[in-house]
Formats: C-alpha cells, sequence, structure tokens
C-alpha cells in the first residue's frame, strides 16, 4: 500500500506568452523615463515657484509680512532646485562609481519578463 505518490514537477517545460494588453514590455526604459520626468517636472515647479515668488516680492508693495513670505517662497526655490540638481548629480555619480548603466544614458536595456 502507497501512502505518499510520486510527483513529477519536471516533466514539461513551462512557457509563458506575453499577454496582450500588456504594453511595457521592458522594465528599464520605464525606470529611466519615470527618473527622466521626475526630474524635469520637480525643475519645472522649482521654476514656477521661483517665478510665483518674485511676482509676490513685486506686489508686495512695501508690506513687510507679505515680502517675507515672498523672500521666503523664493528661497525655498532656490534650495528645491539645488536638491533637484544634487539628485541628478547624485544619480550620474552613483552609475559612475559603482559601474552601473546610466538611468539617463539610452543604451541599456533590463531583461524581459517574458
Amino acid at each position: 500500500m502507497e501512502i505518499i505518490k510520486k510527483v513529477l514537477a519536471q516533466a514539461e517545460v513551462i512557457h509563458i506568452d506575453k499577454p496582450n494588453e500588456v504594453q511595457v514590455t521592458q522594465l528599464g526604459p520605464l525606470i529611466k523615463a519615470g527618473i527622466s520626468v521626475a526630474i524635469i517636472l520637480a525643475a519645472i515647479l522649482t521654476f514656477a515657484y521661483l517665478v510665483w515668488g518674485g511676482l509676490q516680492w513685486i506686489t508686495s508693495g512695501g508690506d513687510k509680512s507679505k515680502y517675507e513670505e515672498a523672500r521666503n517662497k523664493i528661497t525655498a526655490a532656490l534650495i528645491g532646485l539645488a536638491i533637484v540638481a544634487l539628485a541628478w548629480l547624485t544619480i550620474k555619480l552613483v552609475a559612475y562609481f559603482f559601474g552601473i548603466p546610466d538611468p539617463f544614458d539610452r543604451s541599456w536595456t533590463l531583461p524581459k519578463a517574458f
């Protein structure tokens, strides 16, 4: 009497086809595009905040509180711009020193999932 039955899991090679709904077939270009879009969007928003602070400074009309608020916005925008630039520089330096592909270079890809 056999209590445990044998299971042969290696009978066939399993092949997974690409689903028809999938548009993104490689993860590498998606990550690169996301990083690029995030940095560009951050730079544009930082510049817009800088312009907003500048306009608020011009229209303060000598009011001390409005002037301080505008100056704080301009300072925050410049700090934000510096953070975006340092994030870009950090990504470039990590890619260079660790020998990994540069995310802003369009020549590398990760393996496909199927």
